[in-house]
């Protein structure tokens, strides 16, 4: 007989997440050598209530929640011992019990434009439409460009890329990280700068949870988890609590890491419909990654009352 997994993984059961959670599977196995034993790790997939809602907007459904519940309620239960999440999916409080000790180094977070016919965003004709199921991405695009069209535009990469293909959108945007890590980046037109498409917040960084008491687990996740990314993360994340950020609510920003640690926040706020965006910009060291975070979302929140 077999014996049972040291570990088992629990992740959505799209190829982007199975392929990020190769990629942690692949980093334990390299840093804990007894989990890279044959059968040492284990992957169950979990369908999610975000996965099997494809007819309208996470918005109207629930939000970012839906694509972490029913792997955490799995944790909890004992079932699986970590889980694999994209960041920008996980809400920004986690239920009691668990605990996001790691994250993986961070892909590129910006944006990737898709279209058949245009090499860049700036180079759509007006009336274009746009697909998109990110109100973030909706709402920028409108405040950039108020005479192109966006629709609601649902599915994993691969079916988003099969209707555009398809002529159902002129164009639509994704995470440029996803494209990488499925090896599909050569079918973007290109790249939205971080002032074009402020990401979400968190993209492109993977995040591995874990029960909060599980230390076996927990030691295992410290020796793969990457610093920098956390520090950016946090910084993000703190700007998003504020807001009581959710996909309900158009939000992006970014923390990139310089010098010395030094953290370089922009944090933006939009109408749905780009009629108008609020940004707050701040700066300071990695200690005070999330101080900065929150004393923009603060900013942002003040300004967007006040209109």
């Amino acid at each position: 007989m077999s014996s049972s997994p040291l570990l088992t993984i629990g992740t959505r059961g799209s190829p982007l997440a199975m392929a990020q959670t190769r990629a942690v599977a692949a980093a334990l196995a390299e840093a804990a050598p007894e989990l890279a034993a044959p059968d040492a790790i284990a992957i169950s997939v979990i369908k999610t209530t975000g996965d099997a809602i494809l007819d309208r907007p996470l918005a109207e459904a629930g939000g970012k929640g839906l694509f972490t519940k029913e792997i955490d309620e799995a944790m909890l239960d004992r079932r699986i011992d970590i889980a694999v999440h994209s960041m920008k999916d996980v809400p920004t409080w986690l239920p009691d019990g668990i605990d996001l000790p790691c994250m993986l180094p961070r892909e590129d977070p910006r944006d990737a434009f898709l279209c058949p016919y245009a090499a860049s965003f700036t180079a759509l004709p007006a009336g274009a439409v746009v697909g998109t199921a990110s109100l973030r991405r909706g709402a920028f695009v409108l405040a950039r460009r108020p005479d192109l069209k966006v629709e609601t535009f649902r599915g994993n990469v691969q079916s988003r890329l099969a209707k555009l293909e398809a002529g159902v959108v002129d164009a639509t945007l994704l995470a440029l990280a996803g494209l990488k890590r499925l090896g599909l980046a050569g079918r973007a037109a290109g790249v939205l700068s971080i002032e074009e498409m402020l990401p979400a917040v968190a993209q492109g960084a993977i995040g591995v949870t874990c029960r909060a008491d599980d230390a076996r687990v927990l030691d295992w996740l410290a020796r793969i988890n990457h610093p920098e990314t956390v520090v950016a993360v946090r910084c993000e994340r703190a700007f998003l609590r504020v807001l009581d950020g959710s996909c309900r609510t158009p939000i992006g920003g970014l923390a990139q890491i310089g010098a010395g640690g030094r953290v370089e926040f922009l944090g933006r706020l939009a109408r749905t419909d780009g009629s108008a965006v609020f940004e707050a910009r701040r700066a300071g060291g990695a200690a005070e990654a999330e101080a900065i975070g929150a004393d923009a979302g603060a900013e942002v929140k003040a300004a967007s009352c006040a209109c």
